[in-house]
């Protein structure tokens, strides 16, 4: 197994700048994910671990060596691809064994290899058969069985599992989070989809235009965003953001917007929260962020409640997601229960969690509170 490194690395493909001083460190044996929209830069920053492009600056490391100028070969990585990239004239055994082949190993060892690896992924049953007829799950399967029966240091995955239909893809992603546990192999795994990141990976970098937005637990990333990009792109529905002043009178804070105004209370914010906002004296242009499970509604109204006018229902099976007008104009959307059944254009009344609330600088994206 072997540590990642990357200090201050940069990717330039000729005006282009595709990765901007990324820096981090992977631990050995972790589950370790790149996340981010298309274009952020997280396959060119591992395609640059793997060798397969040239860094145009900066350093990488495996455990303490310098690799910049190893090629793929001398690494001891191993991918798995978007695109399974089998031979589909070779049998799965074959397929497999390919890499051992290359590297001229004996027959008896190859098998060895390859029927450990068929064992750990239950492809035992379908060692000879051909590729080409296999479901997508198996042909997945196989490209893993392919990089693991090398026995790599590094396990790089980049998309592995997008393109799969949704039942199946939730399945495999059990799979592959299994897979790594059981292999102990330290992995770096790239994705577009946040729920791949948030259910498998022990750490997180979510990036943006090739620069790297945070680092940390899924739980870390989920409750203390860095940034307004962070807190707006992790949590399926989204969160919900107003543009807000805040606003300070006779030593009491309120968040004011053209559908709102509410007392920041003390007591019912976060320590956190209470702490940076009585000390904050930054711009009072501010952006207010509130999860969808974090907001209650009622069909009546009370104290400190927000009024909005149901927009559209979205049964859910076990939830229900409200999208409820604000005032000014923003769309919000709500987690309910599934037998809260308001009418479309009915007039409903939110209450938000103020333990739950994120405050973010308008001008910078920044949270104030992180």
């Amino acid at each position: 197994m072997a540590t990642i490194e990357l200090k201050n690395v940069w990717k330039k493909y000729g005006e282009v700048l595709a990765v901007e001083d990324v820096s981090f460190k992977c631990k050995d044996g972790e589950f370790f994910s790149l996340l981010g929209p298309s274009g952020c830069g997280k396959s060119s920053t591992l395609r640059m671990i793997a060798g397969l492009e040239e860094i145009t600056s900066g350093e990488i490391y495996f455990d303490d060596k310098l690799v910049n100028t190893l090629p793929p070969s001398e690494r001891n990585v191993a991918m798995v691809f978007e695109t399974w990239a089998l031979y589909p004239h070779l049998s799965v055994y074959e397929n497999i064994a390919f890499p051992l082949r290359i590297r001229g190993l004996p027959a008896t060892e190859i098998e060895k290899k390859v029927r450990w690896a068929a064992r750990f992924l239950d492809l035992e049953d379908i060692l000879h058969y051909g590729v080409k007829g296999l479901a997508g799950g198996q042909k997945q399967r196989v490209s893993i069985g392919r990089a693991i029966v090398r026995e790599p240091a590094v396990l790089l995955m980049d998309e592995p599992i997008s393109h799969l239909e949704a039942r199946l893809r939730a399945r495999m992603r059990e799979e592959l989070k299994e897979l790594v546990r059981s292999l102990g192999v330290t992995t770096v795994y790239v994705t577009h989809d946040q729920a791949e990141s948030m259910a498998m990976a022990d750490r997180i970098a979510v990036m943006n235009f090739g620069k790297l937005q945070q680092i940390g637990t899924p739980k870390e990333i989920y409750e203390r965003p860095r940034n307004e990009f962070v807190a707006g792109f992790i949590g399926e529905p989204p969160m919900n953001f107003a543009n807000c002043e805040l606003v300070r009178e006779n030593e009491q804070l309120f968040l004011s917007s053209p559908s709102f105004r509410i007392e920041l209370t003390p007591h019912e914010l976060s320590p956190q929260m209470k702490e940076k906002v009585s000390s904050y004296h930054g711009n009072p242009q501010v952006k207010m962020g509130i999860r969808p499970e974090s907001v209650e509604v009622s069909l009546s109204p009370g104290e400190g409640t927000v009024e909005a006018v149901v927009d559209l229902i979205e049964p859910q099976g076990e939830r229900t997601i409200l999208s409820a007008k604000l005032a000014g104009g923003e769309i919000f959307l709500i987690e309910v229960a599934p037998d809260f059944k308001p009418k479309i254009d009915q007039a409903v009344y939110l209450r938000f969690d103020l333990k739950r609330i994120h405050i973010f600088e308008a001008q910078t994206g920044m949270s104030i509170v992180y």
